[in-house]
């Protein structure tokens, strides 16, 4: 499990650090003794942080594929232990075994330790012979691995696949309201299609903006319950399987041919480093925004923003006018009251915006500063 595991963790520390690493060594060998080194924060220093940062996620999401099949590729398989096709028959089947029987049993082995070795070894065979002949557990076999034969309870057909719906079903629904939640949260901002006007920063307000604006994780979730629905539903092999993947593999490499849980072990470990390497790769393929649109972002203030602002005021006038109102509301009734207050609060008016004026304030200012300490008020100036 920790094995399985440990490259998908290393995607939270890893690139940043091998990056750091990497820049540092570059700038060692690259730039001569003596001369300045671009500094964090420099348009250069960040334009060789970026490029090397794209390298080295390229390089570790091709290293976790990889991982991933090599993984495969020591588990092996019944048909491999067999020395057998995929396709082969019950009696090519039964012929690997009695092959492999007679080298590996125990009583052909004189020594203790390697009779103990190839006793685990005959059982394993035998094992394999078993699943195969019996066509039930072969489909199951081939679509759910290994694991499948740990289901005892299940007889038919029907029984693993309800059974896989109740193992793996969970599953996909968990990460489906996972990716809601950190999109809602805004934690999956990037990978979202690009509008037809170039806006790359629109939210999803409604239902109906879904549809131009749907996300490429769902759409590649879609595609990989799609493809393991189908092949585990089917009585045969996906096509994609047995007319394109396993024919290059055969012809072109040493890689034994896939079978379809293998197929299927290996699309969602490699969709699940896809996700996470252009979650990291996003900021660095976007394109750089134009002024306009960094004063929008940064600075500037968009339609929405100044709606958000209209709506504000309208709130806050009419909160005013109430609170005014509920001042007003003794001196009601009352005209010499309410002409007083009126004029009174006029007269409040100007003596403020005369005192808080810039030129009356520094006029006030010099004639204070000329008057001498002590002087009654009224007093005139000697000059």
């Amino acid at each position: 499990m920790s094995a399985t595991l440990l490259p998908f963790i290393g995607w939270t520390f890893l690139p940043n650090l091998v990056t750091g690493w990497i820049q540092s060594i570059y700038y060692g060998f690259s730039i001569r003794a003596g001369d300045p080194k671009p500094q964090p924060g420099s348009p250069r220093y960040v334009k060789h942080r970026q490029r090397i940062l794209f390298i080295v996620i390229v390089t570790y999401l091709l290293y976790t594929i990889y991982e991933v099949d090599d993984q495969l590729r020591r588990q092996g398989s019944f048909y491999e232990s067999l020395g057998v096709a995929h396709d082969a028959g019950d009696r090519a089947i039964k012929s690997g075994f009695r092959r492999l029987a007679a080298k590996h049993h125990p009583d052909k082995v004189t020594a203790s330790g390697d009779r103990t070795v190839s006793g685990g070894h005959f059982v394993h065979l035998k094992l394999a012979q078993d699943t195969l002949l019996n066509p039930t557990q072969r489909f199951a076999y081939d679509r759910f691995g290994p694991d499948a034969l740990n289901w005892r309870h299940c007889s038919s057909i029907s029984d693993y696949l309800f059974e896989a719906l109740v193992k793996f079903g969970p599953t996909y629904l968990g990460a489906g309201i996972m990716m809601a939640i950190l999109g809602i949260t805004g934690y999956l901002q990037w990978g979202r299609f690009v509008s037809p006007e170039g806006s790359c920063s629109r939210t999803l307000d409604s239902e109906a903006d879904m549809t131009p604006f749907m996300k490429w994780r769902y759409l590649f979730s879609v595609l990989l319950l799609i493809l393991e629905f189908y092949t585990i539903t089917r009585p045969y092999w996906p096509p994609v399987l047995n007319n394109a993947i396993n024919p290059i593999l055969i012809r072109l490499t040493s890689h034994p041919p896939l079978l379809p849980f293998q197929l299927l072990v290996l699309a969602r470990k490699t969709t699940l480093s896809i996700f996470i390497a252009l979650s990291q790769l996003g900021p660095l393929l976007q394109p750089k925004p134009s002024v306009s649109a960094t004063f929008s972002s940064t600075g500037g203030i968009n339609l929405q923003q100044l709606n958000r602002i209209e709506q504000i005021t309208q709130a806050t006038e009419v909160e005013a006018t109430r609170l005014l109102g509920l001042d007003m509301a003794p001196f009601l009734g009352d005209e010499q009251i309410v002409d007083d207050l009126k004029a009174k609060l006029k007269e409040w008016l100007v003596q403020n915006t005369i005192r808080n004026d810039p030129e009356v304030r520094d006029a006030m200012g010099k004639v204070m500063g000329r008057r001498r300490l002590g002087v009654p008020a009224g007093a005139r100036i000697a000059r």
